[in-house]
C-alpha cells in the first residue's frame, strides 16, 4: 500500500499533511499510524513552526474507516475500544502539538473528519467545504465537547442534534473558521498565514499558544498565573533581546526559538 499522508514544505520553517485516501478521505488505521509518524518527527523538529493539515480532491477527512469499525464492531467492545482510542490519539497529538496547527478544509469534513478540524489551532475553508455533525446519523456522539467551546452551545447544538450539512458560509458565521477562500486560492492563502505566523517569535507563539488552549479551563487567578509564568521565561530568551534590538535599529528581528 502506498502512503496516505503526503508531506510537503511550506517555505523554511513549515509544512503540510495532505491526507490522500480517496474517496473520502478516511483516516483508518494505516493513515493514523502514518499521521502520527509524521506528527511527531515535525513535533520533535525544532525548525518546524506551523503546520498545515488538508485533505485531497473533494474532501477534507470524512473520519474513521467504516469497514474497519464494522470489524472491530465484530471483535466486541473491547475491539471497538481499542479502535476509538487510536483515533483518539491522533486528535491529542494535534492538539499537543508544540506549534501551531492550521486546517485548511479543502471538502467535506464529516464526523471524526470535523473532529479532526476542531482539534486544529485555526480552520480556514475553501467555499467548497462542508460540515457535517454525522454521530447522530448513525447512533453515536462526536464532538459533543469541542464543538460548544469553540463555537457556543446554541450554534453547537444545532450542529450536532440535527446532523445536517452546513456550508463554509454558515460555518464562517458560527465562528467554526476564520477565513473562506476559493478552492484554488485556499493553499496559498494559508501558505500566506502560516509563513506570517512562522516570522513571529516561535517560542512566543508556542506559549500563547499554550495558554489559550487552556484559557476555558483556568478562572482569572489561574489565567493571570499562567500567564505570567510564561512571560517571565520569555523575558530572558534571546529572541526578545533580539527584537528590542530590531526595534531600536529599525529592522526586522530574526528569531532563531532561543
Amino acid at each position: 500500500m502506498g502512503e496516505v499522508i503526503h508531506r510537503r514544505a511550506i517555505g523554511v520553517h513549515a509544512a503540510l499533511l495532505e491526507i490522500d485516501n480517496p474517496p473520502a478521505n478516511v483516516l483508518g488505521r494505516v493513515a493514523r499510524d502514518e499521521m502520527l509518524a509524521h506528527l511527531s518527527a515535525l513535533d520533535a523538529d525544532a525548525n518546524i513552526r506551523a503546520i498545515v493539515i488538508t485533505g485531497k480532491g473533494k474532501a477534507f477527512c470524512s473520519g474513521d474507516d467504516l469497514k474497519e469499525q464494522q470489524a472491530a464492531q465484530a471483535g466486541g467492545i473491547g475491539a471497538r475500544s481499542a479502535q476509538l482510542g487510536e483515533f483518539a490519539k491522533v486528535l491529542a497529538k494535534i492538539e499537543a502539538f508544540r506549534a501551531p496547527v492550521i486546517a485548511a478544509i479543502n471538502g467535506f469534513s464529516i464526523g471524526g473528519g470535523l473532529e479532526l478540524a476542531l482539534c486544529c489551532d485555526i480552520r480556514i475553508a475553501s467555499t467548497q467545504a462542508s460540515f457535517i455533525c454525522a454521530a447522530v446519523n448513525v447512533g453515536l456522539i462526536a464532538s459533543a465537547w469541542r464543538l460548544p467551546r469553540l463555537i457556543g452551545e446554541g450554534a453547537a447544538k444545532h450542529m450536532l442534534l440535527t446532523g445536517s450539512p452546513f456550508d463554509a458560509a454558515q460555518a464562517e458565521k458560527f465562528g467554526l473558521v476564520t477565513a473562506v477562500h476559493a478552492p484554488e486560492a485556499l493553499i496559498d492563502a494559508v501558505s500566506a498565514l502560516i509563513e506570517r505566523i512562522a516570522s513571529r517569535a516561535p517560542l512566543s507563539v508556542e506559549a500563547a499558544k499554550r495558554v489559550a488552549s487552556r484559557a476555558h479551563d483556568l478562572d482569572a487567578a489561574e489565567g493571570g498565573r499562567a500567564m505570567n509564568e510564561e512571560v517571565l521565561r520569555l523575558v530572558r530568551t534571546t529572541d526578545h533581546a533580539e527584537a528590542l534590538a530590531a526595534f531600536r535599529e529599525k529592522r526586522e528581528p530574526r528569531f532563531t526559538r532561543r
